[in-house]
Order: C-alpha cells, then sequence, then structure tokens
C-alpha cells in the first residue's frame, strides 16, 4: 500500500468515527413516563354498638345505655335521647317496653344499633274485700224522719226507704225491726201509740217498693228511748222517727 493509500484510508476512518460521535451527541433524549396517581381510599364506614344494662326492669326503674362508634362525625338516640358524643352512656326510664336505636353517620356512611328495655307492668292490685252486711246495712239503711204528731211518710223519708228498700231486696235473708220514736212531747199512752203508727208507715211503704213483709218487725218504744236529749225542736226532730234495727 502506498503512502497516499494509507493516508487517505486513516483519514476515512477519522472522518467516520467524527460522524459516528456527531451522531451520538445530537440524539434526543428519552424522559421516562411519570409514575401512575394513587387514587385516595375510600373513607371508613361507621360502626356503631348499643347495650342497656339491665335490659329488663320494673316501671319507675332506670337502665343504662352504653354506646361507642368510630368513624362517625354525628349520632343521635331514639326515642327520646337525642345527639350524643362518640361513646358515652345515659340513664333512661322508659314507662312501656321500649327498643332504643342509636344512628352514626359519617363521610363514609351510616350504621345502627338497637337495645331493647322491658319493663314489668306493675301487678294487679289486690281484689277489694266484699263488704260485709254490717258494712252495707250502715252505708244503705236510712231511718225515715217524721213532723210533729204526724204518721205520714214525709218526701225526704220517701227518698231514704227507697235506698233501705234495695238493700232489702238484694239480701232477702236479712231481717229487721222497725222501731217508733217520738219526742218527749205529750203522754207516755199517746206516744207509744204514734210510735206505732209511725213504725207501721214504714213498714208499709217499704212492702210496697217490693220488700218481703216477712223480713220486717216493728215495734213502738214513744218517747222512752231518745236519741238526743235536749229540749228543742232541733232535738225533737231527731227523736221523731221510724229507726231500723238489723235482727241477729
Amino acid at each position: 500500500m502506498t503512502l497516499a493509500s494509507r493516508l487517505f484510508h486513516r483519514t476515512g476512518l477519522v472522518a467516520l468515527l467524527g460522524a459516528a460521535v456527531l451522531g451520538l451527541g445530537c440524539a434526543k433524549k428519552v424522559t421516562p413516563p411519570p409514575p401512575p396517581k394513587q387514587e385516595a381510599p375510600p373513607p371508613a364506614r361507621p360502626t356503631v354498638t348499643l347495650q342497656a344494662n339491665p335490659t329488663t326492669i320494673n316501671k319507675g326503674e332506670s337502665s343504662t345505655l352504653t354506646w361507642n362508634s368510630t368513624d362517625a362525625t354525628q349520632l343521635s338516640i331514639d326515642p327520646g335521647v337525642g345527639t350524643v358524643t362518640a361513646e358515652g352512656s345515659t340513664k333512661v326510664s322508659p314507662t312501656d317496653s321500649t327498643t332504643y336505636t342509636i344512628t352514626a353517620t359519617g363521610p363514609g356512611g351510616s350504621a345502627t344499633a338497637t337495645a331493647a328495655v322491658s319493663v314489668n307492668a306493675p301487678p294487679p292490685p289486690p281484689p277489694k274485700p266484699e263488704p260485709s252486711i254490717d258494712e252495707l246495712w250502715a252505708r244503705e239503711v236510712q231511718d225515715a224522719f217524721f213532723d210533729f204528731d204526724k204518721a205520714d211518710i214525709r218526701a225526704d223519708a220517701r227518698t231514704a226507704l227507697a235506698q233501705t228498700a234495695e238493700f232489702f231486696k238484694a239480701h232477702p235473708s236479712v231481717k229487721a225491726t222497725i222501731e217508733g220514736h217520738c219526742d218527749e212531747r205529750g203522754s207516755t199512752e199517746y206516744n207509744l201509740g204514734l210510735g206505732d203508727r209511725r213504725a207501721a208507715a214504714v213498714k208499709q211503704y217499704l212492702v210496697s217498693l217490693g220488700v218481703s213483709a216477712s223480713q220486717l218487725n216493728t215495734v213502738s218504744f214513744g218517747k222512752e228511748k231518745p236519741f238526743c236529749m235536749e229540749h228543742n225542736e232541733t232535738c225533737w226532730q231527731q227523736n221523731r222517727r221510724g229507726h231500723l234495727v238489723k235482727a241477729n
């Protein structure tokens, strides 16, 4: 190879190397793609619990509600309690059996829990004992009062004897004596006769109302057994009567 050929060959190699270096220097830099964006996790759904202690009470007593929650921004208990904190307790005194519901709400939704409190009804009062015959007699049997020197049944006596008749008709086995009484004025003999007429008038009126005559006897005491001992009209009025006494 001649000197010229060798020079040309070296020159060509240098040129090629230069071109290669220039080509590498002009190439574009490649930027890697950005990593994918991470999506934020959804908010957690609230949780809540509710307990009652005790779960059974008597009327007038209290039970304690206790609760706990997570991921809630608002809580309320129904019925009757209202808004509450994230956890806590409160006393309730329901008058009837009640189911309490707590509702927890937050960005992630809502959740509920319940607790029931049973209320025992008070026992019924014991039945009232039936009144005795003597109690009924004292309450329902009334005397008949008379005007001075009269044996006529007055309007107020009719009302009293109407109630008395109902007692005798309801208790046909009960017997009684009707006593005729007078005030102190007049003779003993006259008042005995007047007392007899008064007792008979009371019996006759009761029989006319449906009372059996066999339940009633009569007797006159005239002025011998006064109910009041004063000497005035108020006292005398109390002594002018047909008085009923229950037979033993």
